[in-house]
């Protein structure tokens, strides 16, 4: 494991890669345990060389956005994991952009406004980077980021480059291509218009005010646990709503607790760490949401989030 490190600090130059890193901080869940070698990759060949690295020398090795919708686990994370944070946006004539991979959802927007350019303005207050909304397809208010997306640019598992359309991208509610091909997303292109500044940041703070009302944005949450029901998958019981926190609050799991987690009185698809939860707290408390909803109503919850480390 040291040989890695030292291949990595020989090609990224020592102050990009931290030996036992701790990876808490950088979740919104804000629990886990370290990673053996973090890697802070603000480019794109900063991703590339250190998954190359990673696999040269037979070490596993993942990639972390923002840290929403991810539970890292207690003992951290055994390899490489590659930080994705930063990066630009560009302008490809009257009606496309680019955008990085690292760049963070709220960036996008902010930059979108400020230059009149409308299509991504209802998605402010979504956290995350560009390259995590991709991978999960994001979705707000029956919304799926994917319908903006023009083509991804992703990094793939025999280290090579290419652009996938977005025909190709297998995007459905919750899901990509991404999470079967393992390829990393690097860039994205985005379907785009016009528009007032003035009215696209009343529509941005629109969503954010949406977004306050109905979920805990004080709390540290990793955004929602489970995916809502299919429809052609599950039968929700007359006279509840088709969604998870629906369920989760029905069966009567709203506020409650393992250790430092517990079910948002907010929202019953959110669980916060009230600042003294484990990875192993909120694990727990998903679970027991994931068996009382199935007990009562025989629909069984499938997880949103990403695991690491478990």
């Amino acid at each position: 494991m040291a040989d890695v490190g030292a291949a990595l600090r020989d090609a990224l130059h020592d102050g990009r890669v931290d030996a036992d890193a701790p990876l808490a901080p950088l979740t919104t869940f804000r629990v886990g345990g370290p990673a053996d070698w973090l890697v802070h990759a603000q480019r794109s060949d900063h991703v590339r060389l250190a998954l190359r690295i990673a696999r040269e020398h037979g070490v596993q090795a993942t990639v972390l956005g923002g840290g929403s919708n991810v539970l890292i686990a207690d003992a951290g994370f055994r390899g490489v994991v590659v930080r994705v944070h930063g990066g630009e946006a560009i302008a490809l004539g009257a009606s496309r952009i680019r955008a990085d991979a690292g760049l963070t959802i709220n960036g996008l927007v902010r930059w979108t406004i400020s230059r009149g350019i409308s299509g991504v303005e209802m998605w402010a207050g979504t956290p995350g980077t560009i390259g995590g909304a991709i991978h999960g397809n994001a979705h707000f208010k029956g919304r799926l980021i994917g319908e903006l997306i023009e083509r991804v640019e992703v990094f793939s598992a025999d280290g090579g480059d290419r652009w996938i359309e977005a025909a190709e991208m297998e995007f459905a509610y919750d899901r990509s291509r991404l999470q079967r091909t393992r390829e990393v997303a690097l860039s994205a292109e985005f379907r785009t218009g016009r528009g007032d500044p003035a009215v696209l940041r009343q529509t941005a703070r629109e969503s954010l005010a949406f977004r306050k009302r109905t979920q805990p944005l004080e709390s540290s949450s990793a955004g929602c646990i489970f995916q809502n029901p299919d429809p052609a998958r599950e039968r929700v019981p007359d006279g509840i709503p088709p969604s998870a926190g629906a369920l989760v609050d029905r069966a009567g799991l709203k506020g409650a607790r393992e250790g430092g987690a517990r079910v948002s009185p907010t929202h019953g698809n959110f669980i916060v760490n009230d600042g003294s939860a484990t990875a192993g707290d909120i694990r727990r408390l998903i679970e027991r949401c994931r068996t009382a909803v199935r007990e009562r109503f025989g629909v069984e919850l499938r997880e949103e989030i990403v695991y690491l480390g478990f």
